[in-house]
């Protein structure tokens, strides 16, 4: 509590009660203020936070993009071993809430053979899952060519190609940068996330 106000110009003069009342009020108010702007801001954020539009958070499942086949999180049984790729979403797996908001969470899941997975790749895998962003990191197409004999992807809008074994690197084409790998393990043989994204998914041309 402040008990009294010592003007600069005069250090050794006390200001009477009312004055410093009101000056004890004006403090008050000056704190008040920003601690009321900030409540209403983080009430806003919070009534704007969408879970649907998160990225995909540590302990997630991962469900097929396709509503009608969604039912149960996906296994590594899901993920046919040497692909194709599986296109999936995380889901929140306590409210079941699909992060399907946003389609930069669309994830790219691949069973390899763990032995042909380079090193930094296969430790944040789940049995020979791998996870990538399914959204080109050149200019955002998220369709994609698999190819069985290479184990690696390419984007048919302008033909980059990405390498599945080893981090998702850019082998040929334009792409700017790799696929933003998303760290995995398994609960009772359920795929969960372990971790957030790589790198930023989303894209260098048109806005990612």
């Amino acid at each position: 509590m402040i008990s009294r106000v010592r003007p600069a110009s005069d250090p050794g003069r006390v200001l009477p009660a009312s004055r410093r009342s009101v000056l004890k009020a004006a403090v008050g108010l000056g704190v008040a203020l920003p601690l009321m702007r900030r409540g209403v801001i983080d009430s806003a954020v919070s009534a704007q936070a969408d879970p649907a539009t998160e990225r995909p958070q540590e302990g997630d499942g991962l469900v097929l993009t396709s509503a009608e086949k969604r039912r149960d999180a996906l296994t590594t049984q899901s993920i046919p071993p040497g692909g194709p790729p599986v296109i999936a979403y995380p889901v929140d797996p306590t409210t079941r809430v699909v992060r399907e908001g946003s389609r930069l969470n669309q994830v790219l899941l691949v069973h390899l053979d763990p032995r042909d997975l380079a090193e930094e790749t296969r430790a944040r895998a789940a049995d020979g899952v791998v996870a990538y962003s399914a959204v080109c990191t050149h200019t955002g197409c998220d369709v994609w060519e698999w190819q069985a004999d290479t184990k690696t992807i390419k984007c048919p809008c302008h033909f980059s190609v990405f390498d599945m074994k080893d981090g998702a690197r850019v082998l040929e084409g334009p792409a700017p940068r790799r696929l933003p790998a998303l760290p995995l393990k398994t609960v009772d043989g359920v795929l969960r996330v372990s971790g957030r994204f790589i790198g930023r998914p989303g894209f260098e041309q048109g806005g990612g």
